[in-house]
């Protein structure tokens, strides 16, 4: 507060008062520390200045029936020896005082070496500055648009600076972080509810990065039921839902590891090595398997529909066709079995009647 009191009372009009006229006095009002502390309440204010008065470095004479009041900074050094030139001014900021000259000679506005400036009308940041807000992941459109507002405030402030790159690259990340603030208070501000669907940027963030829109939209009804049974209202759900989605997206690749866009069965289609190790631990004969593939491939041509894994319709397909022949087999035996024994009773009848027929027991 001292070092910007001083600044305000040197772009002020100078008066002189009798009770201490060795000091440099001007009239400052509440909205005079309000627009300079807009980070502190009217209490703060007032008890910083209070404890700089306790301290003697600052004197103020309230102005009656007037919001404003006469401020002064003192040096209690100088209570003794009220000839001596003061400097308190200069202490508290730590720079050189500015001359007043400058604040009314145009011809004082072009930097000098090793000087304060005020800024020009034209000032624009050099590329060396906004690099350095680039670092900070600051668009360049952002730091443009600050410029002209930069420099109108600096402007009517009459304030003089040895460095305008330097306050401006700080104001630009002071600008940048109250952006970053404002959207991430939007986001918090988005309620969880049984209609809430992610917004178009996250559903094209997702199918840029490969995943299925299907599979994304079979997630969105979890998703809103996991959370809103968990009782939270509030929160980043786009931000939680594309990192939802991700994990859920690598899981299901992981398991089935392969590409599950569903596409038409190609003329040259081949099983994979897979396959045939399912089929061999089923007891499937491989070269049966291999007979069946050119006919399973001219049915799905034929039929122009599209899967999303090939090699599954064809396990199932071999399997199935493999149960079939086994049942054929076994209903042909079966059948073989029953004839066999229908001729082998016939048989055994024809054969017993013709004895009881030859029968010479009887002449014996």
């Amino acid at each position: 507060m001292l070092q910007v009191l001083a600044e305000l009372i040197h772009g002020k009009e100078i008066c002189r008062r009798s009770s201490k006229p060795n000091l440099d006095w001007a009239t400052l009002s509440e909205g005079d520390f309000q627009t300079a502390f807009p980070f502190w309440e009217a209490v703060d204010i007032r008890r910083v200045q209070n404890s700089l008065q306790n301290l003697g470095l600052i004197v103020v004479d309230p102005i009656a029936e007037s919001g404003s009041s006469f401020y002064a900074i003192d040096d209690p050094t100088n209570e003794s020896v009220d000839s001596k030139p003061r400097a308190i001014q200069a202490a508290p900021s730590r720079q050189p005082e500015t001359p007043r000259a400058t604040a009314v000679s145009p011809a004082h506005t072009i930097p000098n070496s090793g000087s304060a400036s005020l800024i020009a009308a034209n000032w624009l940041p050099s590329q060396d500055w906004v690099k350095k807000c680039q670092q900070h992941n600051v668009p360049e459109a952002f730091i443009n648009d600050l410029v002209p507002e930069f420099v109108s405030y600096w402007r009517d402030r009459g304030q003089a600076r040895f460095s305008w790159g330097n306050a401006f690259y700080k104001h630009v990340l002071k600008e940048w972080r109250n952006e970053q603030t404002r959207k991430g208070a939007f986001e918090l501000a988005t309620e969880m509810s049984s209609t809430w669907r992610p917004s178009e940027d996250a559903v094209g963030i997702l199918e840029i990065s490969g995943i299925n829109s299907s599979f994304i939209e079979d997630a969105i009804p979890e998703f809103v039921l996991y959370w809103r049974e968990r009782g939270m209202v509030n929160g980043a759900w786009n931000t939680k839902f594309i990192e939802h989605i991700r994990r859920q997206w690598a899981k299901f690749s992981a398991s089935f590891g392969y590409d599950d866009t569903p596409k038409a069965i190609q003329a040259n289609w081949q099983p994979s090595n897979d396959c045939f190790e399912i089929l061999q631990l089923a007891e499937i004969d491989e070269e049966y398997a291999r007979s069946k593939i050119p006919e399973f491939v001219m049915y799905w041509k034929d039929s122009q529909q599209v899967k999303s894994s090939w090699n599954t319709v064809f396990l199932q397909f071999i399997k199935q066709d493999w149960a079939r022949q086994l049942k054929q087999i076994e209903s042909a035996d079966l059948g073989y079995a029953e004839n066999q024994s229908l001729v082998g009773s016939s048989q055994q009848r024809v054969k017993e009647r013709f004895q009881r027929i030859a029968d010479r027991s009887w002449a014996e």
